[in-house]
């Protein structure tokens, strides 16, 4: 059952206002912020070591870069399906979630940045 308002429009007379799980987004989020961090491990490891750097060294045509994203992936989706099961049926205040998600982004991105890794190259 529908009622009209001053518009004109029609609007339904209750709207479902169920909590629904936020567990799922929370998860999605903190993985994505991990991912970040770990490529900026990666990154950081490998100019600080010659034999890490060969280490990622998975397709030559790439160089390191290719381990460096390969292993951020696969810390994202191990961490996604981690944090899944753990946050799929709770419902949570995401806020916390995404704030904490933001640090790991901007700390993986700091260990992107040439001035910051460079720092950790031997001399």
């Amino acid at each position: 059952m529908t009622s009209n308002t001053s518009s004109g429009a029609t609007a339904p007379d209750s709207i479902d206002d169920t909590e629904k799980p936020e567990g799922p987004i929370a998860a999605a989020m903190l993985a994505a912020g991990l991912g970040a961090l770990a490529l900026g491990i990666l990154t950081t490891l490998a100019e600080a070591s010659e034999s890490f750097k060969e280490f990622l060294n998975v397709y030559d045509p790439v160089g390191p870069l290719s381990g460096k994203t390969i292993g951020a992936v696969v810390v994202w989706l191990i961490a996604w399906a981690i944090l899944h099961v753990m946050y799929r049926t709770r419902v949570v205040e995401s806020r916390k979630e995404l704030a904490v998600s933001l640090i790991l982004i901007g700390l993986g991105v700091l260990g992107t940045f040439p001035v910051f890794f460079q720092a950790f190259a031997p001399a």
